[in-house]
C-alpha cells in the first residue's frame, strides 16, 4: 500500500499560485511566469501548473471537477 504526502503546504501552493496569476502579464507566457516560482520552492513547473489550473476550477474560471466536488465523490467530504 502506497501513501502520498504532500510535501508542500496548503499556504505555500496558494502563494504560489497566487505569485503566478499575478505575476503572469509581465511574462510572454504562463510558463515562463511558472518556471522561476517553482524553482524558488523547489517543485517540478509541472506541478505548479496543475496546481494553477486546480486553482482556477476551483475559482470557475476553467472546467473541470472542483476540489470540493471531488472530495465529496471520494467520500472524503465532512461537513462542519
Amino acid at each position: 500500500m502506497s501513501k502520498t504526502t504532500n510535501k508542500y503546504s496548503p499556504e505555500v501552493r496558494e502563494r504560489a499560485v497566487r505569485l503566478v496569476l499575478d505575476n503572469q502579464g509581465q511574462h510572454e507566457s504562463r510558463w515562463s511566469a511558472i518556471l522561476p516560482i517553482s524553482s524558488k520552492i523547489g517543485c517540478a513547473p509541472q506541478t505548479l501548473n496543475e496546481w494553477v489550473k486546480k486553482a482556477e476550477v476551483d475559482r470557475g474560471d476553467r472546467t473541470g471537477i472542483t476540489t470540493e466536488m471531488a472530495r465529496r465523490r471520494c467520500g472524503r467530504f465532512h461537513a462542519d
